[in-house]
């Protein structure tokens, strides 16, 4: 005989149905905590406030997954089920910060100008931390050495999730601004006030290299790029030494990227920071042919532009910077004094702090007197460093076991 009767809702086992319930509540009570309070204040969760809640969390995973394991909601809350809802969830929340432009402070009513700042974000996440602890404490409960990568795989997880989100609160950044030749420790805080730092920086040389530039006609009375309406550029190449602009066939004889002017209209290499990029080039229009040297110059030279005819010249745009770094010595009061070039996506660390090539004087380019840093303080760096690194060992270990476990069976078929 079938047995037709249906499950009602909330009887337990909970399922899906009620997984997705509760997640659905759970968004809707941070949607209104957001439109009613505002954004969450992560900066209330610095130590040692994030400490106390760290602890919390694993408390009640502990809890739940030690004394109250075998009750049917202490499986519901671990199993796949509220896990499934839950990811989705925290997906559905990602693409809406993908889809919206993220601000400082919030703008909008349900908060998704700042995703990681409103309340719906930050239930979910405490949500998934409890859950994802509770199921730990649950199979450890039953430890089996085999189940190793689920472990790696789930407390790097569980790890990476705790420490990005509550060490944010004590996370710190500066910008420091240090004379070449000089030693700077003081930064602005945000209420512009000095602060002194634990690091200091001396900068002994600053320097940057240019992507070679281009060459333009333009009218000499507007400075207009011609032809009118629709400019034309030629990137000075040496592997293409010959193009046209506006009508005039250009060779280009001789490019010097670092070169200082040797007379009033002659240039030789020299490598030293006033040195500006300067070539050598002959054009040719209607039987008429102009032949010189073009330079963009920069503080330290003039430039210099080849005439074409009474209305126009050629001339050589400014250069854009393909990398610029900083010759350093950072001192700390750990007492480490570290040598290193700063460059940009090539930042130093030292003792929980990440120093980061920021800027320079624009005006000034190469003769820049100073270079600007983006100092970085998170000493919870470390352990999210260690949760990714035990993801990824579990992830992998997972697969080796599930990819041995399929062999063995295959043997015995």
């Amino acid at each position: 005989m079938t047995n037709n009767t249906k499950r009602k809702i909330w009887q337990t086992p909970w399922r899906y149905a009620e997984a997705f319930i509760v997640v659905i509540s759970l968004l809707i009570i941070g949607f209104a905590l957001q439109s009613v309070i505002g954004e969450f204040n992560f900066y209330l969760l610095a130590k040692p406030v994030n400490f106390i809640v760290a602890g919390i969390i694993t408390f009640i995973s502990v809890c739940i997954g030690l004394y109250c394991s075998k009750s049917s909601f202490a499986r519901w809350f671990c199993g796949i089920e509220i896990s499934v809802a839950l990811i989705v969830a925290l997906l559905l929340l990602t693409i809406i910060m993908g889809l919206t432009p993220q601000t400082i402070h919030s703008h909008s009513l349900l908060g998704f100008d700042v995703m990681t700042s409103s309340w719906a974000f930050v239930i979910i996440y405490t949500f998934t931390l409890l859950s994802l602890g509770t199921l730990i404490v649950k199979r450890l409960k039953l430890f089996r050495l085999r189940d190793y990568g689920f472990y790696l795989n789930h407390i790097g997880l569980w790890l990476f999730l705790l420490c990005s989100g509550l060490g944010y609160a004590d996370m710190e950044r500066y910008i420091m601004h240090v004379r070449e030749g000089e030693t700077e420790w003081r930064v602005y805080d945000d209420l512009n006030n000095v602060k002194e730092l634990p690091v200091a920086i001396t900068l002994n040389d600053f320097d940057m290299d240019f992507y070679p530039p281009k060459l333009a006609v333009i009218n000499i009375e507007t400075g207009e790029v011609l032809p009118h309406g629709q400019p034309e550029y030629f990137q000075i190449d040496n592997d293409v030494p010959q193009g046209n602009l506006d009508g005039w066939q250009i060779v280009t004889e001789k490019y010097i990227h670092q070169a200082v002017r040797n007379s009033d209209s002659t240039y030789h290499e020299v490598f030293m920071p006033g040195a500006s990029p300067a070539i050598k080039v002959q054009a040719t229009k209607d039987g008429v042919t102009r032949s010189g040297w073009i330079c963009g110059g920069n503080q330290a030279q003039l430039f210099m532009t080849l005439p074409l005819d009474e209305n126009s010249s050629m001339v050589m745009t400014v250069a854009e910077p393909r990398k610029f770094m900083s010759d350093v010595v950072v001192y700390t009061q750990s007492e480490k004094n570290l040598t290193a070039r700063i460059e940009v996506n090539k930042p130093l660390s030292v003792d929980n702090w990440t120093i980061y090539q920021y800027g320079y004087d624009n005006n000034a380019g190469r003769l820049s007197s100073y270079s600007s840093f983006e100092l970085v303080y998170d000493p919870w760096l470390i352990p999210v460093y260690i949760g990714i690194i035990m993801m990824m060992l579990g992830a992998f270990a997972m697969v080796w076991t599930g990819k041995g476990r399929k062999e063995a069976d295959d043997d015995v078929e």
